[in-house]
């Protein structure tokens, strides 16, 4: 019998070594919580007093729950659609942080993105709402592990022979007050490839006969950007499309057919910046989210 949650006594796994990005962005909370069995995880960003929101789509595959305009949470995840459970998981744990409370405002909204990464593994685990309960237990500021960790514990960039281990990557911009923070998790069918051009990881291969053709490939980029600037729904949604777009420099090729490409740009609205338009921002925050995918590969 395949291996997973119904059959397996897993255990989440919520403490990780190994090298990790450090941040100061004290209203961000990120909880991150894997099955080793999977291997397979969920990461978890809480926004302590909620966020404003905007949703960028792409590619051919994608798999999300939620797409709220004011979250308490984002919860990305592996295994396929069934790891949109954790985030399930994630908003339990927060009704219960809460009290059980049941008002119009008390209700946590978790919106939730998930990549196939059953590609290198023989088993059928997934992050369920166990593991993102687990994760929620373990959240706190200041720290997001990178590399094969979390939500892209068995990520990969390229396809096919020519897949490698990527991962989640993390990293942070400023501008006078305006802070900024990218997050990436890369399952991509391109590869990375860095500012001088070179690729960094996954190698080209061109299409696998047959499973492609299928549609079952096991690709999708998921990512975040966080900023404490005041952007109104319109700019917000702007900023997102920027840097979704932007990625394209960073993995080539980019939101093919067989990529369930997803950003999240979210924007806790603490301070307010007219020396630095959304246009601006948005080339601040695209190279951000370079510098996160590059960090992908960290180990």
């Amino acid at each position: 019998m395949r291996l997973s949650n119904d059959n397996a006594s897993l255990v989440p796994r919520t403490d990780f070594d190994g090298p990790k990005l450090e941040l100061d962005f004290p209203s961000l909370r990120i909880g991150v919580a894997e099955y080793d069995e999977g291997p397979t995880g969920c990461t978890v960003f809480h926004f302590v007093d909620g966020a404003t929101c905007a949703t960028d789509v792409r590619g051919g595959s994608p798999g999300t729950i939620g797409g709220h305009e004011w979250v308490s949470a984002i919860c990305l995840a592996g295994g396929s659609l069934y790891g949109l459970e954790a985030a399930s998981g994630v908003a339990a744990e927060l009704f219960a942080a809460r009290d059980y409370a049941v008002g119009w405002l008390d209700i946590a909204t978790v919106s939730g993105a998930i990549v196939f990464d059953y590609g290198r593994r023989g088993n059928s685990i997934y992050p369920d709402k166990e593991l993102g309960r687990a994760a929620v237990r373990t959240l706190r500021p200041g720290r997001f592990p990178l590399g094969a960790r979390g939500a892209g514990r068995s990520a990969t960039a390229g396809h096919g022979e020519g897949a490698e281990i990527a991962g989640q990557g993390g990293a942070y911009r400023e501008s006078g007050p305006t802070k900024v923070l990218a997050f990436a998790v890369v399952n991509a069918y391109g590869v990375i490839v860095d500012r001088a051009g070179k690729t960094v990881r996954g190698r080209p291969t061109g299409p696998v006969p047959g499973r492609l053709a299928r549609g079952a490939a096991p690709n999708t980029t998921l990512s975040l950007v966080v900023t404490n600037q005041r952007l109104d729904h319109l700019q917000l949604r702007s900023l997102g499309r920027q840097v979704h777009a932007s990625m394209a420099r960073a993995i080539q090729p980019f939101h093919a057919r067989w990529d369930g490409d997803v950003n999240y740009a979210v924007s806790t609205q603490t301070v307010a910046n007219p020396e630095l338009d959304e246009v601006t921002l948005g080339e601040l925050a695209s190279e951000a989210m370079w510098d996160a995918i590059l960090a992908s590969c960290e180990r």
